[in-house]
């Protein structure tokens, strides 16, 4: 018996071409309407801990949805959404199914008069799941506005940040605000957006005036992160929150919704502050202590 010779590299065992296929990597069309990579971005609610997607609206503003689709007859129709090409529509699309908002199911909230006996049992599923994670010790409930604060804290855990002729509410405080840009590795990029390199913004105490339109404030003043004297490619850094890096990389898509909501003094004043934070610490028998800005620094 002769003995077998090895198949050619690039050929299998009779002699047929392998054929490869070259890797690409996930790029975003000129045509799409959303710079997210990917729709539906997951999450869980910070006031309930269930789970919701996050959806580009057609103002470019984020909703958190309900994860799964419900039957139209269960949903009231000013309630009903639907996704087309990962953009979130106010309208009945004729559809069997709809989306709702997460807003409307929240157990943190107070009970809509809109809910329908089908929506009222999902909202008491959805109580139910944020009692057994707050049990697990997995999710804890943020702490109600009239409980008292840390006094050794130091920072807004949401400051309020003027950029672009506006005033928007962070997610989380501003050392802690992350780049959506992806990477090469495809992962999220792990770069804060305020970078030492660049120039940073001013703590200040402007008027609580009212901005496009929307109600006065109580108090006569609020401490805002203040970046309008900055260049309008740095404000549009920080609006599209990104680090100095992405920030200039073409083509790098987002992974993320930016963490960005349009300041509304009715929604967010729990999150209001009337005095300035001070971000300059000093160490003392191994603790640290925080101090005040001086009247000084107050804005006019």
């Amino acid at each position: 018996m002769s003995s077998t010779t090895p198949a050619s590299s690039g050929r299998r065992w009779d002699g047929t071409p392998i054929r490869t296929h070259r890797l690409r990597s996930l790029r975003l069309s000129e045509s799409s309407p959303s710079r997210l990579l990917c729709t539906a971005q997951a999450s869980r609610c910070r006031d309930c801990g269930n789970h919701i997607t996050w959806h580009d609206r057609t103002d470019h503003r984020p909703i958190a949805m309900h994860p799964q689709e419900l039957p139209a007859t269960a949903v009231p129709l000013v309630c009903r959404w639907h996704i087309d090409s990962g953009i979130a529509h106010p309208a009945d699309d004729g559809s069997p199914w709809c989306r709702i908002p997460h807003t409307v199911l929240c157990p943190a909230r107070s009970a809509s008069t809109l809910l329908t006996p089908k929506l009222t049992a999902l909202r008491r599923r959805l109580a139910l799941h944020t009692r057994r994670l707050t049990d697990n010790g997995t999710f804890t409930p943020p702490l109600a506005p009239t409980e008292p604060r840390n006094p050794a804290e130091c920072r807004p855990a949401r400051p309020v940040v003027q950029l672009l002729y506006g005033r928007y509410l962070a997610a989380t405080p501003l050392d802690d605000i992350q780049c959506v840009a992806q990477t090469r590795t495809r992962r999220r990029c792990t770069q804060p957006v305020l970078d030492p390199t660049t120039e940073a913004g001013i703590w200040k105490l402007l008027p609580a005036t009212p901005a496009r339109g929307q109600l006065t404030l109580p108090a006569t003043s609020m401490a805002v992160y203040d970046l309008s004297h900055l260049p309008y490619s740095e404000q549009l850094r920080w609006r599209t929150q990104r680090c100095p890096r992405h920030a200039t990389t073409p083509g790098a898509p987002d992974l993320a919704l930016t963490g960005w909501e349009v300041l509304d003094p009715l929604l967010h004043h729990p999150h209001i502050h009337t005095r300035l934070p001070d971000t300059a610490r000093r160490r003392g028998n191994g603790q640290q202590s925080c101090h005040r800005r001086t009247a000084a620094r107050q804005e006019p």
